[in-house]
């Protein structure tokens, strides 16, 4: 079973050190409803585990933390938007308007999870659209649009994504083991 783009994303914000359901929704921008379930699913999959530790007052303090599956599956789908990115570039620079447009087309679901990654380039991106006579809207409902996502693309580097591996050591990567409790336990 494939993950939703949405499934992405929140593993990825949660891999980029959102450890707090507040801070997830508000990199998201998910409704907390879909939120709930989507970290509830991950959890099930075993891509994401819950901690609990003590906090500076003596309470409990719950992170969420990425496994080792859920960062293979990161990977994957990651390498998956560079491949599909590195496609619409090259039918771009052939000039080839109607191969171009019938690839977006059928790859639309996967946009919002190539701008909050960082695999394209909003600017040639916004060329793309020009090419074929169409506008984001088109392709991209704006409410599918992560935060800050103009922002974070608009000098972005196809080739480098920051999720490589060789500066994730503060995101959580690689902490396999069971889970200790459930999303439901820990009140969203």
């Amino acid at each position: 079973m494939e993950e939703e783009p949405t499934d992405i994303i929140v593993l990825g914000a949660i891999k980029k050190g959102a450890k707090k359901f507040d801070k997830i929704r508000s990199k998201t921008g998910i409704d907390p409803a879909e939120l709930n379930q989507i970290l509830e699913k991950l959890e099930e999959r075993g891509f994401i585990k819950v901690e609990k530790k003590k906090g500076f007052l003596g309470g409990e303090k719950i992170e969420l933390k990425v496994t080792e599956k859920g960062d293979n599956e990161l990977q994957q789908r990651i390498h998956e938007m560079e491949q599909k990115w590195n496609q619409m570039l090259q039918m771009y620079k052939l000039g080839d308007k109607k191969k171009l447009e019938e690839f977006m087309g059928n790859n639309k679901s996967d946009f919002a999870m190539m701008m909050f990654f960082g695999v394209m380039n909003m600017m040639m991106f916004s060329s793309m659209f020009s090419m074929i006579g169409a506008s984001m809207n088109d392709y991209v409902p704006p409410d599918q649009v992560p935060p800050g996502a103009d922002n974070q693309m608009s000098d972005a580097d196809p080739g480098n994504n920051g999720m490589d591996g060789s500066d994730s050591g503060d995101y959580g990567g690689g902490l396999g083991g069971g889970l200790d409790g459930g999303i439901g336990d820990i009140g969203f």
